[in-house]
This record gives structure tokens, C-alpha cells and sequence, in this order.
């Protein structure tokens, strides 16, 4: 991958890629040579530092030194060393000949790449500990692109074990977010999943062609999870109020349980009890994630105010169905709609 990353380069040096590259190389190849080094032999992993060196245009030693006393929890004071000297003059002399040589590419297409590249490595690092301690993310796409740098809660508690191992000490209670540490700035994790998440719900409640689509894609994935599921006499629903398609669905599929729709918004509740009649029980509650729930099966909505990790490592009753982004597969699950990037997955005590 990292002589693929220098072919690339060779091919297509412009600036997006330029940044891409020093981002993406310095937290898989670079991160993971950190800690494990490729080779048995001391004189084969200093060539390829080296060539790590010229590629990102970052001495790995200096590299090094700083990510381990991070780890360590220490101050960074810079130590020179025969070979952080020598891989500071090859990053030197790549620069010279570049400028040399190639002055308007130098100045108007590497250095912003590489500046910007430098930035976003800094984001990395800063909202992979924002909340004060280590944030692993979990997605598929991110750990499968990234070689598993998603969990990085587990990487700082065994910062030795190989990425590839990295899902199998996966422990509960750490702090996790749905999306990766690129796309934490400015509070956007907590903008993307609630409140265009509302404002989508309202405009279904305007639409009753919307309306009859969200309750056609949502009552196939139930009907291919429910069945697996048996005796369920009690519901609990988690933000069921505006258009309460979930209930709707689950009073038909469902016809003798009991449903309790929990809403922190009363006005939710309001709006729902115009679709819904019969055995339906309203209750005006926040849901805290991890809560026990005195029922059979609980349905998390996708719009969740809480830690939606926190229910897949802890169910709260017997059987959870949870709603979540399509790229996020948990337990058995059912894709909802790709229109609507959702899937319904169940996961049981």
C-alpha cells in the first residue's frame, strides 16, 4: 500500500490527493509501522522509514518519538539522532530539487497539499480524544479503508496488538461515536443524527405519498426480523411520536401486544395518537441508552439522543430492534431502504 500510495502520487500529483495521502498514510502504514515494525531487520525498517520519510514528507523518527510519548502520556521534547538527521535531509533535499526544478508546482500544488494534509492529521488526533479520553468508531467502510484505526479506545489500552486483531478486544464501555473523527468538528456528529433526522420526520408528516413509502420499506425489514423472535407480548418504542410508523406497522404485524411509545416531546405524542387507536400506551419520557426496559422488545429509532453503542453492547430488554445507518450491520439485520441509507438490526440479550 505505501509503494501503491507513491504510484498514485507519480500519476496524479494534485493537491486533494497530496492531502489525502499524508492523512491516510500517517494513520495506517505510518501508525502501524510505529508500533510494529514490518521487518526482523533493523537495517530494512530504517529504509523503509526512510522511504515513509520522503513519501510524506515527515521524518518517521521525529514521527515516532512524538506519537509514542503521546501513548505514554508525557511531554514531547525532540531528541536528535543519527537517523532523525538523516531522514530530515532527505525530506530537505526533496524540497530543494522540487523548488529547484518545479517552482509553480512546488508552491501552488504540493505545499498546500501538504500543509492541509497536516491539518487534517492534526483534526484526527484532536477529535479522537475530544471527549477526554480515547473515541473508537466502529463503522465497516472506515475500519476497512483505515486497517481497523477505528478502534482506537482498544489501540491505547494494547497499543502492541496487531490491527488486524483490534475487533477481537473490543470492550464495553468505552466512549465510541457514529462517525469518524473527521466528521466529530463543530458538534456535526450530534447535527447529522438528530436534527436533519427531525426535520425529514416532519416532512413525511406532510406527505401521505412519503408516508406510505416509509411504511412499505420499514414493514418489509420487520417482517424478515419478527419472525425470529417469539412470545412477544410487550413493545416498548423509543421516539415514536410524529409519525409513528414503527407502531403503526407493529399493531398490524403484532395485533395482541401491548405498545408503549416513549417521546421526551409531548407534542410528538400528540401528533401520534392522531394515526393511532386501540391498545397503545403514551408515555412522556426521555430514554436513557443502557436503561432496562420491563418488555419484551424495545425499537431504538435511528434518531437517537444517546449512545447507540452503549444498546448494542447492552440490550435493554430481551430482543432490540435498531434502527441505524446501512453501513452499520450489528446482530441480524434487515435493510430498511437504500434510498434511506437504514437498516433495522436485531440484537438480543
Amino acid at each position: 500500500m505505501a509503494a501503491l500510495h507513491a504510484a498514485i502520487l507519480a500519476l496524479w500529483p494534485v493537491t486533494p490527493l497530496i492531502a489525502l495521502g499524508v492523512w491516510w498514510n500517517s494513520n495506517t502504514i505510518a501508525h502501524n509501522f510505529i508500533h510494529r515494525p514490518f521487518f526482523r531487520s533493523a537495517g530494512m525498517n530504517g529504509l523503509f522509514s526512510a522511504y515513509l520519510s520522503v513519501l510524506l514528507g515527515i521524518p518517521q523518527t521525529l514521527w515516532r518519538d512524538r506519537h509514542l510519548a503521546h501513548h505514554a502520556g508525557i511531554e514531547w521534547r525532540l531528541h536528535f539522532s543519527r537517523r532523525l538527521v538523516a531522514e530530515t535531509a532527505l525530506v530537505v533535499c526533496l524540497w530543494v530539487a522540487l523548488a529547484w526544478t518545479q517552482p509553480h508546482f512546488f508552491l501552488l500544488v504540493y505545499l498546500p497539499g501538504y500543509l492541509a494534509g497536516l491539518g487534517l492529521c492534526a483534526m484526527q488526533g484532536h477529535w479522537e480524544h475530544a471527549v477526554g479520553r480515547p473515541t473508537s468508531h466502529y463503522g465497516r467502510i472506515y475500519n476497512f479503508l483505515c486497517f481497523n484505526d477505528g478502534y482506537h479506545a482498544e489501540h491505547h489500552a494494547a497499543p502492541a496488538i496487531h490491527w488486524t486483531r483490534l475487533p477481537h478486544v473490543r470492550e464495553a464501555g468505552v466512549a465510541t461515536s457514529p462517525w469518524p473523527p473527521l466528521m466529530r468538528w463543530l458538534g456535526v456528529m450530534r447535527w447529522l443524527d438528530v436534527r436533519p433526522l427531525e426535520a425529514l420526520e416532519r416532512v413525511v408528516l406532510l406527505s401521505p405519498r412519503l408516508q406510505r413509502f416509509v411504511l412499505r420499506t420499514h414493514r418489509r425489514a420487520f417482517q424478515a426480523l419478527l419472525p425470529q423472535l417469539q412470545s412477544i407480548r410487550s413493545v416498548t418504542i423509543v421516539g415514536g411520536g410524529l409519525f409513528p410508523r414503527t407502531a403503526l406497522i407493529l399493531r398490524e404485524l403484532l395485533p395482541a401486544a401491548h405498545l408503549i411509545i416513549v417521546d421526551s416531546d409531548p407534542r410528538n405524542l400528540e401528533t401520534a395518537r392522531r394515526f393511532l387507536d386501540g391498545n397503545i400506551e403514551y408515555r412522556n419520557q426521555r430514554y436513557v441508552p443502557g436503561e432496562s426496559r420491563d418488555c419484551d422488545l424495545t425499537v431504538i429509532p435511528l434518531c437517537l439522543h444517546g449512545e447507540r453503542a452503549l444498546i448494542y453492547c447492552r440490550p435493554t430488554s430481551p430482543a432490540v430492534l435498531v434502527h441505524d445507518w446501512i453501513w452499520h450491520r450489528r446482530g441480524t439485520g434487515a435493510v430498511v431502504s437504500a434510498v434511506l441509507l437504514k437498516r433495522l438490526n436485531l440484537v438480543r440479550r
